[in-house]
């Protein structure tokens, strides 16, 4: 037991010593992430208009990059994975929640891509300029749901009951978990997955505003749920592991539930969306600005 609590600790460490040194190098790893999302628009944008010249075989390598793409998004700059990480480290929902809320948050990213792109440039037909302050504001007020989110967290977790007055024993017939998590807690999976989906991938708008200016609208849409794709397999990836190192922690040093253990996870809980809430500050501060051009020329399309 002792041999296994080191060799956890020591993978803990290693974990944790990579996070700070990617935080130390955090402004070059944007800067390589900026950059590689430039080349694959540019790529992207080449396989488009060779499916606009008549090249359809070129489909399949749009399937393969724009794939590729959601997963890097989710790996860079996507949102996703910081509000999934924040979730399943400091709550223990069922396992097919934990993988499918982050699944169908990508896809409904996917989706208000789609939306953003078919109501405001092809509905109301807005200029490039209108659609990139469009998106301005969109990511505005998505930062604002996330931090909602992170409120919700916070005032959820606080007003939950302790139950150190309760006697556990075998055969008493409750969880003795490391925590106590509702069984059908809802509305934070459906606040979870609109967090994650309201915000489009700042990519999809671009391959799929260029796709409709060149008449292939459908193919953008096909691009952009395959981008989804990728970004939720890579999330659904992500959600494994978090959970796995969760259930490993808790199996160590969180087996015998305690008054002040149920302190320690209260307080979890709300430093977590306490992050979130800070994660959102971030967002709102840092959005892309306004491109009077467009966004796509903007993105090196």
């Amino acid at each position: 037991m002792i041999a296994t609590k080191t060799g956890f600790t020591l993978v803990a460490l290693a974990i944790l010593a990579s996070l700070i040194a990617l935080f130390m190098q955090w402004t070059a790893f944007q800067a390589w992430s900026l950059q590689t999302q430039i080349q694959l628009h540019r790529l992207l944008v080449t396989h488009l208009l060779q499916i606009n010249s008549g090249q359809y075989s070129a489909g399949l390598w749009l399937v393969g990059v724009t794939f590729i793409y959601g997963i890097l998004h989710a790996v860079g700059p996507g949102h996703g994975k910081f509000i999934v990480t924040t979730w399943l480290t400091t709550h223990k929902p069922p396992r097919g929640v934990a993988l499918s809320v982050p699944f169908l948050g990508s896809l409904v990213q996917g989706v208000s891509a789609i939306a953003f792109v078919f109501i405001l440039a092809i509905g109301f037909n807005l200029t490039t300029g209108d659609l990139s302050l469009s998106r301005w504001y969109l990511e505005k007020a998505s930062a604002l749901f996330i931090a909602g989110l992170g409120i919700m967290m916070m005032v959820k977790a606080w007003r939950v009951k302790d139950h150190h007055e309760h006697h556990h024993h075998e055969g008493c017939g409750h969880n003795h978990g490391v925590t106590t998590e509702p069984v059908n807690d809802w509305k934070s999976w459906l606040g979870i997955i609109i967090a994650t989906g309201v915000r489009p991938c700042s990519g999809a708008l671009t391959v799929l505003l260029f796709a409709s200016v060149i008449g292939i609208t459908r193919w953008g849409m096909f691009a952009v749920m395959t981008m989804a794709l990728g970004t939720g397999m890579a999330l659904v990836t992500l959600a494994l592991f978090v959970r796995h190192f969760r259930h490993r922690a808790g199996e160590l040093w969180l087996a015998e539930a305690s008054p002040r253990l149920h302190q320690l996870l209260k307080l979890a809980r709300v430093a977590g969306g306490a992050l979130l809430i800070l994660f959102a500050l971030v967002l709102f501060l840092t959005v892309v600005p306004v491109s009077a051009n467009g966004d796509y020329i903007a993105a090196g399309c």
